[in-house]
Protein backbone atom coordinates (compact mmCIF):
# COMPACT_ATOMS: atom_id res chain seq x y z
CA UNK A 1 0.00 0.00 0.00
CA UNK A 2 1.31 3.66 -1.01
CA UNK A 3 1.53 6.24 1.35
CA UNK A 4 -1.72 8.01 -0.19
CA UNK A 5 -3.89 5.14 -0.12
CA UNK A 6 -2.46 4.23 3.65
CA UNK A 7 -3.13 7.62 4.73
CA UNK A 8 -6.57 7.91 3.25
CA UNK A 9 -7.29 4.49 4.25
CA UNK A 10 -6.18 5.07 7.95
CA UNK A 11 -8.92 8.16 7.81
CA UNK A 12 -11.43 6.35 6.79
CA UNK A 13 -10.81 4.19 9.35
CA UNK A 14 -10.53 6.84 11.97
CA UNK A 15 -13.30 10.15 11.18
CA UNK A 16 -15.59 8.27 8.25
CA UNK A 17 -16.27 8.71 5.00
CA UNK A 18 -16.96 12.35 4.66
CA UNK A 19 -13.42 13.17 5.48
CA UNK A 20 -11.74 10.91 2.65
CA UNK A 21 -11.92 14.04 0.68
CA UNK A 22 -10.71 16.14 2.50
CA UNK A 23 -7.52 13.98 3.12
CA UNK A 24 -7.37 13.46 -0.39
CA UNK A 25 -7.65 17.07 -0.93
CA UNK A 26 -4.81 18.16 1.75
CA UNK A 27 -2.54 15.40 -0.17
CA UNK A 28 -3.28 17.46 -3.28
CA UNK A 29 -2.21 20.95 -1.46
CA UNK A 30 -5.98 21.79 -1.31
CA UNK A 31 -5.52 21.50 2.52
CA UNK A 32 -8.89 22.89 4.21
CA UNK A 33 -8.22 25.26 7.28
CA UNK A 34 -10.97 26.82 9.40
CA UNK A 35 -10.03 29.84 11.54
CA UNK A 36 -12.39 28.76 14.52
CA UNK A 37 -11.41 32.24 15.85
CA UNK A 38 -11.78 35.58 14.16
CA UNK A 39 -13.26 38.67 15.01
CA UNK A 40 -14.92 41.32 12.36
CA UNK A 41 -16.68 44.58 13.12
CA UNK A 42 -17.48 48.09 11.51
CA UNK A 43 -16.54 51.25 13.39
CA UNK A 44 -18.59 53.53 10.69
CA UNK A 45 -22.03 51.66 11.64
CA UNK A 46 -23.92 54.67 13.40
CA UNK A 47 -24.26 53.24 16.39
CA UNK A 48 -20.61 52.51 17.14
CA UNK A 49 -18.82 49.54 18.78
CA UNK A 50 -18.58 48.59 21.99
CA UNK A 51 -15.53 46.97 21.26
CA UNK A 52 -13.04 47.80 20.91
CA UNK A 53 -12.45 51.33 22.23
CA UNK A 54 -11.49 54.74 20.03
CA UNK A 55 -7.72 55.39 20.35
CA UNK A 56 -6.80 51.62 20.18
CA UNK A 57 -4.98 49.83 17.45
CA UNK A 58 -7.45 47.67 16.68
CA UNK A 59 -10.22 50.64 16.50
CA UNK A 60 -10.55 50.08 12.49
CA UNK A 61 -12.90 48.32 10.35
CA UNK A 62 -12.20 44.75 10.25
CA UNK A 63 -13.78 42.61 7.69
CA UNK A 64 -13.46 38.90 6.24
CA UNK A 65 -12.01 40.39 3.52
CA UNK A 66 -9.09 42.13 5.26
CA UNK A 67 -8.46 38.33 6.89
CA UNK A 68 -8.36 37.08 3.46
CA UNK A 69 -5.81 39.54 2.36
CA UNK A 70 -3.64 38.55 5.31
CA UNK A 71 -0.07 36.55 4.48
CA UNK A 72 -0.27 33.33 5.51
CA UNK A 73 1.61 30.21 5.86
CA UNK A 74 -1.22 28.64 4.24
CA UNK A 75 -4.37 30.04 2.71
CA UNK A 76 -7.21 29.79 4.98
CA UNK A 77 -10.32 28.58 3.91
CA UNK A 78 -13.05 29.53 5.74
CA UNK A 79 -13.81 31.23 9.28
CA UNK A 80 -15.87 30.40 12.29
CA UNK A 81 -16.44 34.53 14.21
CA UNK A 82 -16.54 35.09 17.61
CA UNK A 83 -18.61 37.32 19.21
CA UNK A 84 -16.79 40.51 19.72
CA UNK A 85 -19.97 42.51 21.06
CA UNK A 86 -22.52 42.45 24.70
CA UNK A 87 -25.33 43.96 22.34
CA UNK A 88 -27.93 41.36 21.36
CA UNK A 89 -28.43 42.92 18.17
CA UNK A 90 -24.62 42.36 17.38
CA UNK A 91 -25.46 38.81 16.70
CA UNK A 92 -27.89 39.53 13.82
CA UNK A 93 -25.14 42.17 12.34
CA UNK A 94 -22.86 39.11 12.29
CA UNK A 95 -25.27 36.87 10.64
CA UNK A 96 -25.65 39.68 7.78
CA UNK A 97 -22.16 39.90 7.48
CA UNK A 98 -21.70 36.27 7.20
CA UNK A 99 -25.35 35.39 4.87
CA UNK A 100 -23.38 36.60 1.59
CA UNK A 101 -19.86 35.50 2.24
CA UNK A 102 -19.44 31.68 1.77
CA UNK A 103 -16.28 32.08 3.51
CA UNK A 104 -17.60 32.49 6.99
CA UNK A 105 -18.81 28.79 7.79
CA UNK A 106 -20.10 29.58 11.22
CA UNK A 107 -21.11 32.10 13.65
CA UNK A 108 -20.61 32.09 17.60
CA UNK A 109 -22.52 34.72 18.97
CA UNK A 110 -23.52 36.54 22.23
CA UNK A 111 -26.23 35.43 24.94
CA UNK A 112 -25.88 35.81 28.34
CA UNK A 113 -27.44 32.14 30.28
CA UNK A 114 -29.50 32.89 33.24
CA UNK A 115 -31.08 36.18 31.72
CA UNK A 116 -35.02 36.01 31.24
CA UNK A 117 -35.00 36.56 27.27
CA UNK A 118 -32.43 33.91 26.79
CA UNK A 119 -35.02 30.99 25.66
CA UNK A 120 -36.55 33.41 23.16
CA UNK A 121 -33.09 35.14 21.82
CA UNK A 122 -31.78 31.48 21.50
CA UNK A 123 -34.84 30.30 20.06
CA UNK A 124 -34.75 33.35 17.41
CA UNK A 125 -31.24 33.57 16.54
CA UNK A 126 -30.67 29.70 16.34
CA UNK A 127 -33.44 29.66 13.57
CA UNK A 128 -30.21 30.52 11.38
CA UNK A 129 -27.83 27.89 10.08
CA UNK A 130 -25.33 29.58 10.78
CA UNK A 131 -25.35 30.61 14.05
CA UNK A 132 -23.37 27.96 15.51
CA UNK A 133 -23.14 28.83 19.17
CA UNK A 134 -22.49 31.37 22.12
CA UNK A 135 -19.49 32.56 23.41
CA UNK A 136 -19.58 33.59 27.41
CA UNK A 137 -16.72 34.01 30.26
CA UNK A 138 -15.30 31.75 33.15
CA UNK A 139 -17.30 34.00 35.41
CA UNK A 140 -20.59 33.41 34.14
CA UNK A 141 -20.30 29.84 34.05
CA UNK A 142 -18.69 29.59 37.77
CA UNK A 143 -21.72 31.63 38.72
CA UNK A 144 -24.23 28.82 36.99
CA UNK A 145 -22.52 26.10 38.51
CA UNK A 146 -22.57 27.24 41.95
CA UNK A 147 -26.56 27.81 41.76
CA UNK A 148 -26.49 25.08 39.39
CA UNK A 149 -28.67 26.89 37.02
CA UNK A 150 -28.17 24.76 34.25
CA UNK A 151 -31.66 25.12 32.06
CA UNK A 152 -30.40 27.45 30.10
CA UNK A 153 -27.01 25.37 29.01
CA UNK A 154 -29.50 22.55 28.41
CA UNK A 155 -31.41 24.78 25.87
CA UNK A 156 -28.15 25.22 23.98
CA UNK A 157 -27.17 21.61 23.92
CA UNK A 158 -30.69 20.33 23.09
CA UNK A 159 -30.48 23.22 20.53
CA UNK A 160 -27.23 21.17 19.42
CA UNK A 161 -24.80 24.65 19.69
CA UNK A 162 -21.66 24.86 21.18
CA UNK A 163 -20.38 26.52 24.08
CA UNK A 164 -17.20 28.79 23.93
CA UNK A 165 -15.32 30.44 27.46
CA UNK A 166 -13.19 32.41 27.79
CA UNK A 167 -10.72 33.01 30.70
CA UNK A 168 -7.65 33.12 32.44
CA UNK A 169 -5.65 29.57 33.45
CA UNK A 170 -8.37 28.24 35.84
CA UNK A 171 -11.00 28.22 33.22
CA UNK A 172 -9.90 24.59 32.43
CA UNK A 173 -10.77 23.09 35.67
CA UNK A 174 -14.07 24.53 35.41
CA UNK A 175 -15.13 23.31 32.58
CA UNK A 176 -14.12 19.96 33.36
CA UNK A 177 -16.90 20.37 36.08
CA UNK A 178 -19.31 21.70 33.85
CA UNK A 179 -18.97 19.05 31.64
CA UNK A 180 -19.20 16.40 33.98
CA UNK A 181 -23.07 18.11 34.90
CA UNK A 182 -23.70 18.67 30.92
CA UNK A 183 -22.34 15.69 28.98
CA UNK A 184 -24.36 16.32 26.05
CA UNK A 185 -23.11 19.66 25.77
CA UNK A 186 -20.17 20.73 23.73
CA UNK A 187 -17.79 23.33 25.18
CA UNK A 188 -14.40 24.97 23.56
CA UNK A 189 -12.06 26.17 25.80
CA UNK A 190 -10.39 29.17 24.71
CA UNK A 191 -6.75 30.10 24.02
CA UNK A 192 -5.43 27.00 26.04
CA UNK A 193 -7.11 29.31 29.14
CA UNK A 194 -4.56 32.32 28.20
CA UNK A 195 -1.75 30.86 30.32
CA UNK A 196 0.97 33.28 30.25
CA UNK A 197 3.75 31.20 28.53
CA UNK A 198 7.48 31.40 29.04
CA UNK A 199 11.12 29.93 29.65
CA UNK A 200 9.37 28.41 32.19
CA UNK A 201 8.02 25.14 32.79
CA UNK A 202 3.88 25.13 32.58
CA UNK A 203 2.46 25.53 35.46
CA UNK A 204 1.27 22.36 37.69
CA UNK A 205 -2.13 23.98 38.35
CA UNK A 206 -3.02 25.05 34.70
CA UNK A 207 -1.40 21.54 33.78
CA UNK A 208 -4.02 19.93 36.45
CA UNK A 209 -6.82 21.58 34.84
CA UNK A 210 -6.06 21.33 31.46
CA UNK A 211 -5.73 17.07 32.18
CA UNK A 212 -9.20 17.25 33.46
CA UNK A 213 -11.00 19.18 30.96
CA UNK A 214 -9.52 17.21 28.15
CA UNK A 215 -10.91 13.73 30.42
CA UNK A 216 -14.34 15.28 29.39
CA UNK A 217 -15.19 14.09 25.90
CA UNK A 218 -17.75 16.91 25.66
CA UNK A 219 -14.58 19.57 25.83
CA UNK A 220 -12.45 21.03 23.04
CA UNK A 221 -9.92 23.24 22.62
CA UNK A 222 -9.19 26.18 20.73
CA UNK A 223 -4.97 26.27 20.52
CA UNK A 224 -5.32 30.07 20.24
CA UNK A 225 -3.87 32.96 21.27
CA UNK A 226 -0.24 31.77 21.79
CA UNK A 227 1.35 34.87 20.36
CA UNK A 228 -0.37 37.00 23.26
CA UNK A 229 0.46 34.61 26.02
CA UNK A 230 3.93 34.63 25.05
CA UNK A 231 4.09 38.59 24.50
CA UNK A 232 4.46 39.86 28.48
CA UNK A 233 6.20 42.83 29.81
CA UNK A 234 6.35 44.67 26.83
CA UNK A 235 8.28 42.05 25.04
CA UNK A 236 8.15 40.93 21.97
CA UNK A 237 6.79 36.98 21.63
CA UNK A 238 9.31 34.56 19.68
CA UNK A 239 8.37 33.05 16.42
CA UNK A 240 10.03 29.54 17.02
CA UNK A 241 7.66 26.58 17.90
CA UNK A 242 10.01 25.42 20.33
CA UNK A 243 9.32 27.97 22.66
CA UNK A 244 5.34 27.08 22.69
CA UNK A 245 6.19 23.51 22.42
CA UNK A 246 6.12 22.46 25.98
CA UNK A 247 2.43 24.16 26.21
CA UNK A 248 1.43 22.63 23.39
CA UNK A 249 2.43 19.63 24.30
CA UNK A 250 0.51 19.77 27.55
CA UNK A 251 -2.89 20.36 25.15
CA UNK A 252 -2.32 18.47 22.79
CA UNK A 253 -1.30 15.12 25.10
CA UNK A 254 -5.01 16.18 27.02
CA UNK A 255 -7.36 16.62 24.28
CA UNK A 256 -5.68 14.23 21.68
CA UNK A 257 -5.92 14.73 17.85
CA UNK A 258 -9.45 14.86 17.67
CA UNK A 259 -10.43 17.76 20.26
CA UNK A 260 -7.61 20.27 19.29
CA UNK A 261 -9.07 22.79 16.72
CA UNK A 262 -7.21 25.99 14.66
CA UNK A 263 -8.03 29.47 15.80
CA UNK A 264 -5.68 32.70 15.41
CA UNK A 265 -8.07 35.70 17.34
CA UNK A 266 -7.21 38.01 14.81
CA UNK A 267 -7.29 40.61 14.46
CA UNK A 268 -6.02 41.10 18.20
CA UNK A 269 -3.04 38.66 17.66
CA UNK A 270 -1.81 41.31 14.90
CA UNK A 271 -1.19 43.43 18.03
CA UNK A 272 2.07 41.51 18.64
CA UNK A 273 2.57 39.20 15.58
CA UNK A 274 1.93 39.01 12.30
CA UNK A 275 -0.94 36.23 10.79
CA UNK A 276 1.71 34.32 8.90
CA UNK A 277 3.74 33.73 12.16
CA UNK A 278 1.29 32.72 14.49
CA UNK A 279 -0.36 30.15 12.00
CA UNK A 280 3.17 28.53 10.96
CA UNK A 281 3.61 27.72 14.63
CA UNK A 282 0.68 25.73 15.39
CA UNK A 283 0.73 24.67 11.92
CA UNK A 284 4.14 23.26 12.15
CA UNK A 285 3.36 21.38 15.33
CA UNK A 286 0.48 19.47 13.71
CA UNK A 287 2.26 18.77 10.58
CA UNK A 288 4.37 16.77 12.59
CA UNK A 289 2.26 14.46 14.04
CA UNK A 290 1.37 13.77 10.31
CA UNK A 291 -1.04 14.86 7.54
CA UNK A 292 -4.30 13.02 8.93
CA UNK A 293 -4.04 14.94 12.44
CA UNK A 294 -3.14 17.49 10.33
CA UNK A 295 -6.18 17.85 8.44
CA UNK A 296 -8.29 17.26 11.74
CA UNK A 297 -6.88 19.77 13.56
CA UNK A 298 -7.47 22.45 10.38
CA UNK A 299 -11.37 21.51 10.11
CA UNK A 300 -12.46 18.45 10.86
CA UNK A 301 -12.33 19.00 14.54
CA UNK A 302 -13.77 22.17 14.03
CA UNK A 303 -17.03 20.66 12.46
CA UNK A 304 -17.68 17.90 15.73
CA UNK A 305 -17.50 20.76 17.74
CA UNK A 306 -19.36 23.27 15.81
CA UNK A 307 -21.43 21.64 12.99
CA UNK A 308 -20.22 24.42 10.87
CA UNK A 309 -22.02 25.23 7.33
CA UNK A 310 -20.14 24.05 4.48
CA UNK A 311 -21.29 26.90 2.15
CA UNK A 312 -21.13 26.09 -1.92
CA UNK A 313 -18.72 28.32 -3.37
CA UNK A 314 -17.00 28.69 -0.12
CA UNK A 315 -13.36 27.21 -1.58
Amino acid sequence: MDRRTWITASLAGIVGSGAVSTARGSLQGRLDIIDCHTHFYDVNRPEGVPWPEKGSPLYRTVLPKDLRGQKMYKPVTGTVIVEASSRIEDNKWLLDLAKDDPFVVGVVGRLEPGTPDFASQLKRFSANPLFRGIRVSVDLVTGLLEKANFADLKLLADADLALDVNGGPVTPIILSKLAKKLPTLRIVLNHIGNVRISTDPPHFDWVKGIQNAGLQKNVFCKISGLLGAAAHDGKTPPSDLAFYKPYIDVVWNAFGDDRVIYGSDWPVSGLVGDYETQQRIVMEYAESRGPVTTVKFCSLNAKKAYKWVDRPGRR
